[in-house]
């Protein structure tokens, strides 16, 4: 063997080693590779559970415990002395809804109907029926027969007693003798409502009056008459002190006539007589409510 042929099977030896040489280091590499990513979740050689040592996780563990605790102990101090500044039964600020506003029942805005179909007004009829269930006389004869004309106040009592508010008192608006309530005549009875306020006592007289936005006068009937809310319901003390209170109510019976049918008439009830509020024109409901009424046969 000469000279040259020495010298390439040197070199051919030498890439051999050198190749073997790399695949070795890939594996060493590989391996190196898998116990770093085990030893990331668990280092048995220095007992690190994901980077952290028991002491280091036992540290941060209670900062976390220290830091949290003293927040909700801040904030459950503060809900308590807030709590204490609160009575239960009355809102501390109520500025807002000092003024009560009226509401109609049935709860509609255009009570739209055709007196000789019964379809068309039984969700008004069964409406009416749903509010003065409570009404009932049977179950008003319960409760007391205050003053007349006098605030029932209590304020000193811890459950306040309820004043008797009887559904025979609206007499033809009251289901009772006619169970349509004059819908199926087409003379719609319409229940008004003033919306409770806590401590409300209205000076005067209140009374609730409805004017027709027409040229000729509508004829109306008042239950009980002349429209009168007594000042006996009066004041009201909240629902976990006045639980069973029921408002007093007001019936307007609308006696429309042929010529008023498929006419829509719109017509405007007010609290009249004392010092709540009808006349603010940022509010429509203050102490006034506006619906629609048409007829058609």
């Amino acid at each position: 063997m000469n000279a040259e042929e020495k010298e390439v099977k040197n070199v051919i030896e030498d890439a051999k080693e050198e190749a073997k040489d790399e695949m070795k280091g890939e594996k060493k590499e590989s391996n190196e590779k898998k116990e770093t990513w085990k030893d990331f979740i668990y280092n048995p050689t220095t007992g690190e559970f994901l980077g952290r040592t028991a002491s280091s996780w036992g540290l941060i563990l209670l900062f976390y415990f220290v830091f949290y605790g003293f927040l909700a102990g801040m904030f459950s101090l503060t809900m308590f002395v807030m709590l204490k500044t609160l009575d239960e039964n009355v809102p501390r600020y109520q500025d807002r809804v000092a003024n009560p506003g009226l509401v109609i029942r049935p709860h509609a805005a255009e009570i739209l109907f055709n007196s000789s179909d019964p379809s068309n007004y039984n969700q008004y009829v069964q409406e009416l029926h749903n509010l003065l269930h409570q009404y009932n006389d049977s179950i008003q004869e319960r409760n007391d027969l205050c003053l007349v004309g006098e605030y029932t106040e209590q304020n000193n009592e811890h459950i306040k007693k309820v004043c008797q508010f009887k559904r025979s008192m609206l007499r033809q608006c009251s289901g009772l003798p006619d169970t349509s309530f004059g819908y199926a005549e087409g003379k719609p009875c319409i229940i008004i409502k003033m919306n409770r306020v806590i401590g409300l006592k209205p000076l005067g007289d209140p009374y609730i009056n409805c004017t027709a936005k027409r040229d000729s006068l509508l004829q109306m009937q008042y239950f009980p008459p002349e429209g009168r809310l007594d000042k006996m319901f009066f004041p009201y003390y909240g629902k976990k002190a006045h639980p069973d209170y029921v408002q007093p109510l007001v019936a307007v019976k609308l006696l429309l006539t042929r010529d008023d049918y498929n006419i829509e008439q719109t017509v405007e009830c007010k609290v009249e007589g004392s010092d709540v509020r009808n006349n603010d024109d940022r509010d429509k409901f203050q102490g006034r409510v506006t619906f629609r009424v048409k007829v058609s046969e």
